[in-house]
């Protein structure tokens, strides 16, 4: 039986909540630090998955977000380039609708039913956006998730299935708009949401035969915490006992992730023979049955999944921050020239440095160099050289400087030199931090992040960041 091998989640270190000035509400939501985007936090989330997991294994990546960079390019090839997966795996995006995440893990399961693959790795990732201080804004948040599938050491496999098509404009956003529109609110909630959830599973309970009493945890995805718990008290469950935390007041509605985030929070709390419900809405709404394994405990071990980056956090101290991250508000450029595009040609020869943070490794010495380069450092050899993934190892900031200068989005601008264990040493910027508490020597650890956009380009590269959890 398919289903879910290991899981992992990403949650930004950065929350707006009651202590935020100019924020004005009691409830915490997650928020995307400048330089993330649904491409970068679905790489944090992915490699928290795949820890100690052999990443030649993957032979399928389904990525799925609302709020994907480009119109025209796949992002999927970017998180698997980041990740370092096989060259031949299989990539696709789902976007375009809240109910991707759960699409991703239906396309992801009938690949390994089918036989196409044997193991394939499903990323969410989303960053919303909504009218600054407004009812989306307030109830939305940003994160990731991530999901391992296949058909052995199985920890929750999915037992059945339901799935609803139904057309309905509620929630849209068209090219070229940043922000989320919304039909009436009651309009919104009741023939949508509300109806075609509570349709889809009643639909998978009569299929199969159960009641609400039969599970021991129930995921449900909410646009707000007041729709979600009518929908749980309209099905039956028990809001107490068996319902998952829909994350209102600590995250926020993360999209398309969102679903899939509270499942690996169900994950981490459940027992071999729990049976699980999912269900999610967009356009539809997708419902599944889950049953636990006794490797249940092995998917999320290791991992600081949903449960590490919850307690992981620092509040914003006022929301104008956020505003300028989201450059919802014009700022004075840097007094410098327009930034030039990077070069396509440049970023395909330089992706192994780039992307997948490859170092090099000297045969006749041992020692690790950052950025690669035909001549060792130490002993001088030349072209002889094994290749070395850095993007995985921790370091200690070795030294580091602060630019105030820089046009940073976030000043100061924290140029830092890290050493890796194991040997290696990199120049880059440190992001997630507090000025304040940076430190020589201090730990750290590599985080994929945006550097800029230019010319209709993202470029992508590693910085460091001190180590969470």
């Amino acid at each position: 039986m398919a289903g879910i091998i290991a899981a992992g989640a990403y949650i930004p270190l950065y929350r707006v909540g009651k202590e935020t000035s100019g924020w004005g509400s009691s409830a915490e939501k997650a928020v995307a630090n400048f330089d993330e985007d649904s491409v970068s936090m679905g790489v944090a989330a992915a490699l928290d998955c795949l820890k100690g997991i052999d990443r030649g294994s993957v032979d399928a990546l389904f990525f799925a977000s609302t709020t994907s960079p480009y119109q025209e390019k796949q992002a999927a090839t970017i998180v698997a380039t980041a990740l370092d997966l096989r060259p031949d795996v299989f990539t696709t995006d789902c976007t375009n609708s809240l109910r991707s995440g759960t699409a991703a893990l239906r396309m992801a399961l009938d690949a390994i039913k089918g036989g196409s693959a044997k193991r394939a790795l499903v990323v969410a990732g989303d960053c919303r956006m909504g009218p600054p201080k407004g009812s989306f804004d307030r109830t939305s948040g940003d994160g990731a998730v991530s999901l391992l599938v296949g058909e052995a050491d199985v920890a929750a496999s999915v037992e059945a299935s339901h799935a609803i098509s139904r057309e309905i404009v509620d929630v849209w956003r068209v090219e070229g708009e940043a922000f989320v529109r919304s039909w009436e609110d009651r309009f919104v909630i009741t023939q949508g949401y509300q109806k075609v959830i509570q349709e889809a599973v009643s639909g998978l309970l009569k299929k199969c035969n159960l009641t609400p009493k039969d599970f021991a945890r129930v995921v449900l995805y909410g646009p707000d915490a007041g729709s979600h718990t009518a929908v749980v008290r309209a099905l039956g469950f028990d809001p107490k006992t068996q319902v998952q935390d829909p994350l209102f007041g600590s995250v926020g509605s993360a999209g398309a992730a969102h679903a899939l985030m509270q499942l690996v929070a169900a994950l981490e709390q459940a027992k071999p023979g729990d049976r699980l419900l999912l269900a999610n809405y967009g356009d539809g709404s997708d419902a599944y049955i889950l049953q636990a394994t006794d490797r249940v405990g092995q998917a999320v071990d290791g991992r600081m999944g949903m449960k590490g980056h919850l307690a992981s956090k620092k509040l914003l101290k006022s929301y104008d921050t956020y505003i300028r991250w989201r450059q919802f508000m014009p700022s004075e450029a840097a007094r410098r020239p327009p930034m030039m595009g990077p070069s396509a040609s440049a970023l395909l020869r330089e992706r192994e440095k780039n992307l997948k943070l490859y170092g090099v490794k000297c045969k006749q010495c041992g020692t690790t160099q950052f950025p690669p380069q035909r001549v060792c450092t130490r002993c001088h050899a030349k072209d002889n050289f094994e290749p070395v993934r850095l993007s995985d190892r921790k370091g200690t900031l070795f030294t580091y400087a602060m630019d105030y200068i820089a046009g940073s989005v976030d000043p100061p601008l924290v140029v830092s030199v890290v050493n890796f264990e194991g040997g290696g040493r990199m120049l880059c910027a440190m992001t997630d931090r507090e000025a304040n508490e940076i430190q020589v020597d201090m730990p750290v650890q590599m985080s994929f992040r945006k550097l800029f956009q230019a010319g209709g380009i993202h470029n992508y590269y590693w910085k460091c960041i001190p180590v969470r959890g």
